[in-house]
């Protein structure tokens, strides 16, 4: 009997509760469900066509075949799979399960226009990124966005926290601890963007693409326009031409842009931990948490690297899916159906890093006074400025002054600095410009 103690993955394990609401989306049970819902849809929108063999269904039939994939249950999903024991072909399963629903109805006789002239691909290539798209908007594109939201906030809240910098893990010009948080902000806000202005292609076009037995059967209708129409009322776009397949390139793009957004979040991770470990930040004690097993006082920053891992995890499935998707061999091969069942697994490691996130950034307590430190410990990142006042009033030599100063003085403080500047030949208003110039107001447009 499987369980969270016996599931082989921490998605179904130990994680479980952290993806339950992916599940309806990206589970066997999902996979049915929008099977079903892609070809009742098409069955329903053959009727519109006025066939001489298939006219319009009536309103309340089109309700009940529509209850059939809106009530759809997993009862509905093990008879599926019951039916696929024997037809060993999960899509024709689905249409065996829907010819059932529609005995000893009015739609009986019309039951052969189910899955008509369609091949697997027209149901898998729609039905996959329907779910795929109704998972983005549903869950995940939320769960970016909470993560935008804390950094706003917290960008917006430490605007004037002063911050001393550092390039190549030196110190260096000040920022505030608000504008590296608006960084990591702006950089996912147009990510996100591109997200969500990303169409999703589905293929729909029968057995290689073409509609070859649609036309066959029915010259007269315009094919390509009425798979353009069943496709767009789903919110996707349909590819077109296509092989057996969709081509997944745009697939790929939604994938790429996921990856592209953890990797900016993998980064933040990464620099929230460093400020952790230079006691920049404090984090809020959970009763009853342990931190080390044999060390009492320790409170990990495991939200953060929890983050990190799964980020790390997803992106390296994200990759695969974006590199081998949009290639098969000839009209097709079977590689890409593998791949399509497990898209919710790197979403899961997605959604489980972006709620250790979120839970990581709320508890997190500014240490203004070890930030406060660690700027007075460095005056000589002022040096920038002053050399940029004298070189403004065309004092030769101006960076090498400060670079000597700076490089052969270990003692650079306030009052090294003040010295320095009062031997300066320059106006007493100069001077006082100097003088003015500290680690906590050297910020240029970092607090605005």
């Amino acid at each position: 009997m499987l369980s969270q103690l016996s599931a082989i993955s921490p998605i179904d394990g130990r994680y479980r509760s952290k993806v339950n609401e992916l599940a309806p989306y990206f589970s066997e049970y999902g996979l049915f469900k929008y099977r079903v819902w892609v070809e009742i849809e098409y069955f329903i929108a053959l009727s519109q066509l006025n066939l001489p063999q298939f006219p319009a269904i009536a309103e309340n039939d089109i309700a009940f075949l529509q209850k059939i994939y809106l009530e759809f249950s997993e009862a509905d999903a093990q008879e599926i799979k019951d039916i696929e024991k024997t037809t060993n072909h999960d899509v024709k399963a689905v249409e065996y399960f829907i010819k059932k629903q529609l005995k000893h109805t009015a739609l009986e006789e019309y039951s052969e226009f189910v899955h008509f002239g369609l091949t697997s691909q027209d149901i898998n290539n729609t039905a996959i990124p329907f779910s795929l798209q109704l998972g983005l908007d549903e869950v995940i594109i939320p769960a970016y966005k909470n993560i935008l939201e804390q950094l706003n906030t917290c960008a917006t809240l430490w605007k004037t926290v002063p911050l001393l910098s550092r390039t190549h893990g030196q110190a260096a010009t000040p920022t505030t601890m608000g504008k590296e948080f608006a960084v990591y902000a702006e950089r996912l806000r147009i990510q996100l963007e591109t997200l969500i202005n990303t169409p999703i292609s589905a293929k729909f076009g029968g057995a290689t693409g073409a509609f070859n037995a649609h036309r066959l059967a029915f010259p007269s209708i315009n094919w390509p326009e009425f798979g353009d129409h069943l496709v767009a009322d789903l919110g996707l776009v349909r590819s077109y031409p296509t092989t057996q397949i969709d081509h997944y390139d745009q697939l790929a793009a939604i994938f790429d842009c996921l990856r592209r957004m953890d990797v900016i979040l993998m980064d933040f991770a990464k620099d929230v931990w460093q400020y952790i470990s230079m006691d920049f930040f404090k984090q809020k004690i959970v009763a009853g948490e342990i931190g080390s097993s044999a060390m009492p006082h320790k409170v990990n920053p495991i939200d953060f690297e929890n983050a990190e891992g799964n980020f790390g995890v997803a992106n390296a499935l994200l990759d695969h899916f974006s590199n081998k998707l949009p290639i098969s061999r000839l009209q097709r091969d079977l590689t890409d159906s593998t791949v399509l069942r497990n898209v919710g697994v790197p979403l899961s490691h997605l959604l489980i890093a972006l709620k250790s996130l979120e839970k990581g950034m709320s508890k997190l307590i500014l240490n203004e006074e070890a930030i406060h430190a660690d700027l007075n410990k460095n005056w000589a990142v002022t040096a920038e400025a002053i050399q940029t006042i004298l070189r403004r009033e065309k004092i030769e030599g101006a960076y090498e002054l400060l670079k000597d100063l700076t490089r052969t003085n270990n003692g650079i403080n306030e009052a090294s600095i003040q010295a320095f500047v009062a031997k300066l030949d320059v106006s007493d208003q100069v001077k006082m410009e100097i003088a003015a110039i500290t680690p906590f107001n050297y910020l240029g447009y970092a607090a605005d």
